[in-house]
């Protein structure tokens, strides 16, 4: 089976709406529909240790009146971005952010925990659509070696050890801890 599956035909957002349910994945990019098969038990574990990593240092920030633009934390939670439907596996929402039936918009920080199914120009395209759409940042995790992404703007760079970002002020997350293997802080 193919990494992502892309439909040959060019769906609206309204059409992709209409779909039914599915065990995949789906993303709408660009027009197209992504398929992904469902996350694998080790990637969700770096997801759900992330997101209880943000959720701590989040309240904490919020309780301090700090990040106070920053809304809600999600995991695997839908954004309608113009015609685009996409799925960060953690995101931290826009405070405010605009919603109806769906969040709208991209969110203030957008997380990828990346596999082999990613390629690179999917990645690129997301990255993208993210930023243009008024993602602060976006993370790209990569599981080996253990590091991370921070694309901001037209700029990223590559961290190994620990996180911190202007987003979450005084937050270092430790990457040994996200990833679940002591050689990722000496990495």
């Amino acid at each position: 089976m193919n990494a992502m599956d892309t439909s040959a035909r060019l769906m609206t957002f309204a059409e992709f709406e209409q779909l039914p349910d599915e065990p995949n994945k789906l993303e709408l990019i660009d027009r197209e529909l992504i398929r992904m098969p469902p996350a694998q038990t080790n990637y969700m574990r770096i997801a759900m240790r992330l997101y209880d990593i943000l959720k701590v240092a989040l309240q904490r920030l919020h309780d301090q009146g700090q990040a106070l633009d920053l809304g809600e934390l999600f995991v695997e939670t839908g954004y309608h971005i113009q015609d685009h439907w996409l799925i960060p596996d953690v995101s931290i929402s826009h405070a405010g952010q605009a919603e109806d039936k769906y969040l709208e918009g991209a969110p203030a920080l957008a997380i990828e925990v990346m596999s082999r199914r990613n390629t690179a120009e999917m990645t690129q395209r997301k990255v993208r659509i993210y930023l243009e759409n008024g993602a602060r940042e976006v993370w790209l995790l990569y599981r080996r070696p253990a590091t991370v992404e921070v694309c901001r703007g037209k700029t990223s760079v590559e961290i190994q050890g620990a996180l911190t970002s202007e987003l979450l002020p005084g937050v270092l997350i430790d990457l040994a801890e996200v990833f679940g293997h002591p050689e990722a802080a000496t990495r």
